[in-house]
Protein backbone atom coordinates (compact mmCIF):
# COMPACT_ATOMS: atom_id res chain seq x y z
CA UNK A 1 0.00 0.00 0.00
CA UNK A 2 1.06 3.58 -0.66
CA UNK A 3 1.64 4.91 2.85
CA UNK A 4 0.07 8.20 1.87
CA UNK A 5 -3.30 6.81 0.87
CA UNK A 6 -6.19 4.69 2.12
CA UNK A 7 -9.66 4.02 0.76
CA UNK A 8 -11.12 2.00 3.64
CA UNK A 9 -10.76 1.74 7.42
CA UNK A 10 -11.53 -1.69 8.90
CA UNK A 11 -12.17 -1.87 12.64
CA UNK A 12 -11.88 -4.62 15.21
CA UNK A 13 -14.51 -4.67 17.99
CA UNK A 14 -13.38 -6.04 21.36
CA UNK A 15 -10.50 -4.04 22.80
CA UNK A 16 -10.90 -1.45 20.04
CA UNK A 17 -14.51 -0.19 20.05
CA UNK A 18 -15.58 -1.43 23.48
CA UNK A 19 -14.84 -3.77 26.40
CA UNK A 20 -17.56 -6.36 27.05
CA UNK A 21 -15.42 -8.78 29.06
CA UNK A 22 -17.09 -8.10 32.42
CA UNK A 23 -20.56 -8.57 30.96
CA UNK A 24 -19.54 -11.57 28.88
CA UNK A 25 -17.94 -13.30 31.88
CA UNK A 26 -21.27 -13.13 33.73
CA UNK A 27 -23.10 -14.48 30.69
CA UNK A 28 -20.69 -17.31 30.02
CA UNK A 29 -20.72 -18.42 33.65
CA UNK A 30 -24.52 -18.62 33.47
CA UNK A 31 -24.15 -20.79 30.37
CA UNK A 32 -21.58 -23.02 32.08
CA UNK A 33 -23.92 -23.55 35.05
CA UNK A 34 -26.89 -24.34 32.79
CA UNK A 35 -24.87 -26.71 30.60
CA UNK A 36 -24.06 -29.16 33.39
CA UNK A 37 -20.66 -29.73 31.77
CA UNK A 38 -17.43 -30.04 33.75
CA UNK A 39 -16.10 -26.66 32.59
CA UNK A 40 -14.22 -24.07 34.60
CA UNK A 41 -15.80 -20.66 34.99
CA UNK A 42 -14.29 -17.54 33.47
CA UNK A 43 -13.55 -13.97 34.47
CA UNK A 44 -12.92 -10.71 32.60
CA UNK A 45 -9.13 -11.06 32.79
CA UNK A 46 -9.21 -14.52 31.24
CA UNK A 47 -11.44 -13.29 28.44
CA UNK A 48 -9.17 -10.36 27.66
CA UNK A 49 -6.44 -12.90 26.93
CA UNK A 50 -8.76 -14.85 24.62
CA UNK A 51 -10.80 -12.22 22.79
CA UNK A 52 -9.55 -11.71 19.26
CA UNK A 53 -9.16 -15.44 18.66
CA UNK A 54 -11.78 -17.46 16.75
CA UNK A 55 -14.55 -18.99 18.86
CA UNK A 56 -13.32 -22.58 18.39
CA UNK A 57 -9.81 -21.66 19.57
CA UNK A 58 -11.20 -19.85 22.62
CA UNK A 59 -13.21 -22.96 23.54
CA UNK A 60 -10.10 -25.15 23.21
CA UNK A 61 -8.07 -22.76 25.36
CA UNK A 62 -10.65 -22.44 28.12
CA UNK A 63 -11.97 -25.99 28.30
CA UNK A 64 -9.30 -28.42 27.04
CA UNK A 65 -10.80 -31.20 29.16
CA UNK A 66 -13.99 -31.24 27.07
CA UNK A 67 -14.49 -33.09 23.82
CA UNK A 68 -14.70 -31.01 20.64
CA UNK A 69 -18.45 -31.68 20.52
CA UNK A 70 -18.91 -30.44 24.10
CA UNK A 71 -16.68 -27.43 23.48
CA UNK A 72 -18.84 -26.48 20.49
CA UNK A 73 -22.03 -27.06 22.47
CA UNK A 74 -20.84 -24.96 25.41
CA UNK A 75 -19.64 -22.14 23.17
CA UNK A 76 -23.05 -22.08 21.52
CA UNK A 77 -24.69 -21.76 24.95
CA UNK A 78 -22.21 -19.03 25.88
CA UNK A 79 -22.93 -17.03 22.73
CA UNK A 80 -26.68 -17.23 23.37
CA UNK A 81 -26.33 -15.97 26.94
CA UNK A 82 -23.85 -13.33 25.82
CA UNK A 83 -26.27 -11.88 23.26
CA UNK A 84 -28.96 -11.62 25.95
CA UNK A 85 -26.63 -10.04 28.52
CA UNK A 86 -25.22 -7.46 26.09
CA UNK A 87 -28.65 -6.64 24.70
CA UNK A 88 -29.94 -5.97 28.23
CA UNK A 89 -26.88 -3.97 29.28
CA UNK A 90 -27.49 -0.29 30.03
CA UNK A 91 -23.90 0.70 30.98
CA UNK A 92 -21.73 2.50 28.43
CA UNK A 93 -18.84 0.10 27.74
CA UNK A 94 -17.44 1.85 24.67
CA UNK A 95 -13.97 3.37 24.96
CA UNK A 96 -13.90 7.17 25.29
CA UNK A 97 -14.52 9.08 22.09
CA UNK A 98 -15.29 6.04 19.94
CA UNK A 99 -18.84 6.80 18.81
CA UNK A 100 -18.18 10.50 18.15
CA UNK A 101 -14.97 9.68 16.27
CA UNK A 102 -16.65 7.02 14.14
CA UNK A 103 -19.30 9.57 13.11
CA UNK A 104 -16.59 12.04 12.13
CA UNK A 105 -14.40 9.44 10.43
CA UNK A 106 -17.35 8.29 8.30
CA UNK A 107 -17.30 11.71 6.59
CA UNK A 108 -13.62 11.16 5.70
CA UNK A 109 -13.51 7.47 4.73
CA UNK A 110 -15.68 4.39 4.37
CA UNK A 111 -15.70 2.35 7.60
CA UNK A 112 -15.96 -1.43 7.95
CA UNK A 113 -15.72 -4.09 10.67
CA UNK A 114 -14.01 -7.50 10.62
CA UNK A 115 -14.03 -9.61 13.77
CA UNK A 116 -13.38 -13.21 14.83
CA UNK A 117 -16.76 -13.18 16.60
CA UNK A 118 -19.91 -15.26 16.22
CA UNK A 119 -22.75 -14.37 13.84
CA UNK A 120 -24.96 -11.58 15.15
CA UNK A 121 -22.32 -10.00 17.39
CA UNK A 122 -21.31 -7.24 14.99
CA UNK A 123 -24.93 -6.31 14.36
CA UNK A 124 -25.56 -6.17 18.13
CA UNK A 125 -22.44 -4.05 18.65
CA UNK A 126 -23.54 -1.57 16.01
CA UNK A 127 -27.07 -1.45 17.41
CA UNK A 128 -25.97 -0.90 21.02
CA UNK A 129 -23.43 1.79 20.15
CA UNK A 130 -25.57 3.51 17.51
CA UNK A 131 -22.92 3.22 14.79
CA UNK A 132 -24.95 1.17 12.29
CA UNK A 133 -25.42 4.10 9.85
CA UNK A 134 -21.66 4.66 9.66
CA UNK A 135 -20.48 1.10 8.88
CA UNK A 136 -20.57 0.19 5.19
CA UNK A 137 -20.05 -3.57 5.53
CA UNK A 138 -18.72 -6.22 7.92
CA UNK A 139 -17.53 -9.81 8.06
CA UNK A 140 -16.87 -12.35 10.81
CA UNK A 141 -15.72 -15.88 11.63
CA UNK A 142 -19.25 -16.93 12.59
CA UNK A 143 -20.53 -16.23 9.11
CA UNK A 144 -17.66 -17.55 6.97
CA UNK A 145 -15.87 -20.02 9.25
CA UNK A 146 -12.65 -18.32 8.17
CA UNK A 147 -9.97 -16.53 10.20
CA UNK A 148 -9.46 -12.77 10.27
CA UNK A 149 -6.90 -12.48 7.45
CA UNK A 150 -9.20 -14.27 5.00
CA UNK A 151 -12.23 -12.27 6.14
CA UNK A 152 -10.32 -9.03 5.62
CA UNK A 153 -9.55 -10.15 2.08
CA UNK A 154 -13.17 -11.19 1.47
CA UNK A 155 -14.49 -7.83 2.68
CA UNK A 156 -11.91 -5.87 0.65
CA UNK A 157 -12.73 -7.81 -2.50
CA UNK A 158 -16.48 -7.37 -2.00
CA UNK A 159 -16.15 -3.61 -1.52
CA UNK A 160 -13.29 -2.93 -3.94
CA UNK A 161 -11.06 -1.65 -1.12
CA UNK A 162 -7.65 -1.47 -2.75
CA UNK A 163 -5.77 0.35 0.04
CA UNK A 164 -7.26 -0.62 3.43
CA UNK A 165 -5.95 -0.12 6.93
CA UNK A 166 -6.99 -2.26 9.90
CA UNK A 167 -7.33 -1.04 13.49
CA UNK A 168 -7.05 -3.63 16.26
CA UNK A 169 -5.48 -4.23 19.65
CA UNK A 170 -3.64 -7.57 19.68
CA UNK A 171 -0.68 -9.32 18.11
CA UNK A 172 -3.22 -11.67 16.51
CA UNK A 173 -4.71 -8.69 14.70
CA UNK A 174 -1.23 -7.61 13.66
CA UNK A 175 -0.42 -11.11 12.36
CA UNK A 176 -3.69 -11.24 10.41
CA UNK A 177 -2.86 -7.93 8.76
CA UNK A 178 0.61 -9.15 7.85
CA UNK A 179 -0.97 -12.25 6.30
CA UNK A 180 -3.53 -10.14 4.43
CA UNK A 181 -0.73 -7.72 3.44
CA UNK A 182 -2.39 -4.58 4.79
CA UNK A 183 -1.15 -1.94 7.27
CA UNK A 184 -2.05 -2.43 10.92
CA UNK A 185 -2.80 0.36 13.40
CA UNK A 186 -2.41 -0.80 17.00
CA UNK A 187 -4.98 0.40 19.57
CA UNK A 188 -2.58 0.43 22.54
CA UNK A 189 -5.41 1.01 25.05
CA UNK A 190 -6.96 -2.39 24.29
CA UNK A 191 -6.34 -5.94 25.50
CA UNK A 192 -2.97 -6.84 24.05
CA UNK A 193 0.45 -5.88 22.76
CA UNK A 194 1.62 -5.69 19.16
CA UNK A 195 4.88 -5.37 17.27
CA UNK A 196 5.81 -3.97 13.86
CA UNK A 197 2.67 -1.91 13.41
CA UNK A 198 2.18 0.79 10.74
CA UNK A 199 1.05 3.27 13.39
CA UNK A 200 -0.52 3.26 16.85
CA UNK A 201 -3.28 5.09 18.71
CA UNK A 202 -3.37 5.62 22.47
CA UNK A 203 -6.98 6.83 22.27
CA UNK A 204 -9.51 6.00 19.58
CA UNK A 205 -9.85 9.66 18.56
CA UNK A 206 -6.15 9.64 17.56
CA UNK A 207 -7.28 7.73 14.48
CA UNK A 208 -8.78 10.92 13.07
CA UNK A 209 -5.33 12.54 12.81
CA UNK A 210 -3.86 9.51 11.06
CA UNK A 211 -6.69 9.34 8.52
CA UNK A 212 -6.60 13.10 7.92
CA UNK A 213 -2.86 12.82 7.27
CA UNK A 214 -3.34 9.92 4.84
CA UNK A 215 -6.12 11.77 3.05
CA UNK A 216 -3.99 14.89 2.64
CA UNK A 217 -1.12 13.09 0.90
Amino acid sequence: MNKGYTNGIILDIDGTIWNTTGIVAVAWNKAIEKSGLDAKKVNAQMLQQEFGKTMDVIAQDLWPNLSKADQDKLMSYCCTEEQIEIKNNTIDITYPGVVESIKELSTMQNLYIVSNCQSGYIELTMEKTGITPYIKDFECFGRTGKAKAENIQILCSRNNITAPIYVGDTQGDCDACRQAEIPFIWASYGFGKAEKYFDKIDRFEDLKKIVASLNSN
